[in-house]
């Protein structure tokens, strides 16, 4: 692989996310995309982002998807665990979004390729520089033996941590005005579903695009 692609927090932003992808210089038949969580809720095309996403790994290899708190808080709702977490967190969207795709499967509402896609989906990917995660690590926690609630969910303890991880650690979950770039970490989340950007990282050159 060429160069890694990493794209933050797309919450139902479907047409950001096309934008996004049509701006990126990326060669499909070499460079990597790594998709850091978060692709449901608050925005109004949940059902379509997955879709969306489920046929762009059909079409192209080396495409990987984290899991985001987002992802976990829908497995539970999905089943029965805790439906209360999830609708407070901005899931009424994606219940709607997956409501108007719902005819035709008897009453089940996620699609039985959804529901692989979405228990498909990794805590962590490594390469021989970076550690990418949803939400960040635990200092002195071999990644391994990481809390799967610290990767989906940490935040300031992570943000605020000069901890030299090994490898540099691209995160999304945070959302912030710019992308963070610190010596041991790069944040992405710019907040696309709050009226900022969508953006992705190219790795190792550290250019950042945006829509």
């Amino acid at each position: 692989m060429e160069s890694i692609y990493a794209i933050g927090d797309i919450h139902g932003c479907l047409e950001r996310l096309k934008a996004l992808l049509s701006k990126i210089d990326d060669d499909p038949a070499r460079d990597q995309l790594v998709f850091l969580g978060d692709y449901i809720d608050r925005g109004p095309s949940s059902f379509e982002v997955v879709d969306y996403l489920i046929q762009l790994e059909k079409e192209r290899s080396g495409v990987v998807f984290l899991k985001g708190n987002h992802e976990e808080m829908f497995g539970q709702y999905l089943s029965g665990a805790d439906r209360t977490l999830f609708l407070m967190n901005g899931g009424q969207a994606t219940v709607e979004s997956y409501m108007k795709h719902r005819s035709g499967r008897d009453g089940e509402l996620v699609p039985p390729a959804h529901r692989r896609f979405l228990d498909s989906l990794r805590l962590y990917y490594q390469t021989d520089s970076y550690i990418f995660v949803h939400a960040g690590l635990r200092e002195d926690v071999p990644i391994a033996l990481q809390r799967p609630e610290d990767l989906l969910w940490i935040r300031d303890a992570f943000i605020a941590s000069g901890h030299d991880f090994g490898k540099r650690v691209i995160f999304g979950h945070t959302p912030f005005n710019q992308p963070l770039v610190q010596p041991n970490k790069i944040g992405v989340d710019t907040g696309a579903v709050y009226g900022n950007r969508l953006t992705c990282v190219k790795l190792p050159e550290v250019v950042f695009f945006s829509v």
